[in-house]
């Protein structure tokens, strides 16, 4: 994934659509939700349109509005496809009965559901099994802490080793980075992350089960939709065969595209259709079933994906950029990266920007050598690699599928907290073990 390119140097000033964006994600649900809910759409199309006047000024509509056009079909459409596929068919999967809906049994779903998301990434896991865990808990009062819980482990942490439905590390994949070289270098520090919070999910868990009513009792448990498994098992495999098989730079309308996300976004639409049609509506119904949470992440991250351009040419400016005080700090006298920086800087940068992009221009500042940064600079790929995985879960655009959870969560009656509620939420329950790893790993 390579910005869009813009001529001339970035002004720190033109990121201000971007970030008036990120406000209004955050402020108009808490104090004007009716309005969002209703012209969120709108709000995404007039920070896009702000954001490319500057462009616009000083080198014509023409190049500002090509260069948005490249963003969504080179950047967003591939991405927001892949989305939709996972969606319609993690709709279609229907877990019945198992132990859950006891703080035992919640452990042992999101344990399953973070090794799942460690094998089959965090976008196809978090679509599956944020439905059973919501309808074996319907009878609890308090669930807010499930959804927060399932997001930081299972759409985010549980992705630290596989590039498979993650874009940071799948970035690094088609950047040359062996397939199983995140599950080597980053499953301890993903385990020293991971082990704390369950145990933390669990307490939490168990005070709150017993203020709330008991459970119904367990039965069997059944797994309705196997087709849909079937399709999630293709979606898998196209993931992995765009890495293997490049078809190269493709040139469409007005824009070029890497033919094999462009081959594998149709496919992907494709395989949604297919679930979304052969779905039985009984399944849907019992996954309370419907798009708006997909509706609502594709229109807030179309206005990303364009207002974000700026800020990542400033990146991508490096030491000739605005944000060169910043970035000189990412390596020493001696011009070597340092780890721990590397950590923290795309690891914040990620929990506000798109972590793929963040990554790809981190891995370049780095010297984009795959060897080296898998040789004698691994901890600094590591610190990276960790930093644009795990920090996604630091507020609720860091990673597509936080949205997403958080709109089922919400259309099944779970009151979630507003932006800067859930953000202080994870900090509180990340920043101590991203502490622990700085001082395990990266120093």
């Amino acid at each position: 994934m390579q910005p869009t390119p813009i001529h001339g140097g970035p002004a720190l000033a033109e990121g201000l659509p971007f970030l008036l964006m990120l406000l209004s994600i955050a402020l108009f649900p808490m104090f004007a939700p009716r309005f969002w809910v209703r012209h969120m759409g709108k709000i995404a199309i007039f920070w896009s349109l702000a954001s490319l006047i500057p462009l616009s000024i000083t080198e014509g509509a023409g190049v500002a509005l090509l260069g948005a056009w490249q963003a969504l079909l080179a950047d967003y459409f591939p991405f927001v496809a892949l989305l939709v596929a996972m969606y319609s068919v993690g709709g279609g999967i229907l877990l019945e009965g198992g132990p859950w809906g006891t703080p035992s049994g919640n452990v042992a779903l999101m344990v399953i559901a973070t090794i799942c998301g460690a094998i089959l990434g965090p976008v196809a896991v978090s679509m599956v099994l944020i439905h059973p865990l919501l309808r074996a808990n319907a009878h609890r009062r308090d669930k807010v802490h499930l959804v927060v819980f399932f997001i930081v482990l299972v759409c985010n942490v549980s992705g630290v080793t596989t590039p498979l439905g993650n874009p940071p590390l799948y970035i690094g994949l088609l950047q040359g980075v062996p397939f199983s070289w995140p599950l080597k270098m980053l499953l301890l520090p993903g385990l020293v992350l991971t082990l704390p919070l369950l145990a933390l999910f669990w307490w939490f868990d168990r005070r709150s089960a017993a203020k709330d009513p008991i459970p119904a009792a367990r039965r069997r448990l059944h797994v309705r939709g196997l087709g849909n498994i079937a399709l999630l098992g293709l979606v898998v495999l196209t993931v992995v065969a765009q890495s293997q098989f490049p078809v190269g730079p493709v040139q469409m309308p007005f824009a070029i595209v890497a033919g094999e996300q462009f081959s594998g976004a149709m496919l992907f639409l494709a395989v949604a259709a297919v679930a979304g049609r052969k779905t039985p509506l009984a399944i849907h119904q019992a996954n309370m079933f419907t798009w708006e949470p997909l509706v609502e992440v594709a229109k807030l991250f179309a206005g990303i994906f364009v207002t974000i351009v700026p800020v990542l040419h400033m990146l991508e400016a490096g030491t000739a950029g605005p944000l060169a005080p910043l970035l000189r700090l990412t390596a020493n006298a001696a011009g070597q990266p340092i780890p721990a920086v590397y950590f923290w800087f795309a690891g914040i940068l990620s929990a506000f920007l798109d972590n793929a992009p963040t990554y790809f221009l981190f891995f370049r500042l780095a010297g984009g050598d795959p060897v080296r940064l898998t040789g004698e600079w691994a901890p600094t790929l590591m610190a990276m690699s960790a930093g644009a995985v795990c920090f996604g879960a630091l507020t609720y655009i860091g990673n597509a599928p936080n949205m997403m959870v958080r709109g089922v969560a919400a259309h099944r009656g779970v009151r979630m907290p507003g932006f800067f509620g859930y953000m202080a939420m994870a900090c509180g329950l990340l920043l101590p073990g991203f502490v622990l790893l700085t001082l395990l790993f990266f120093l």
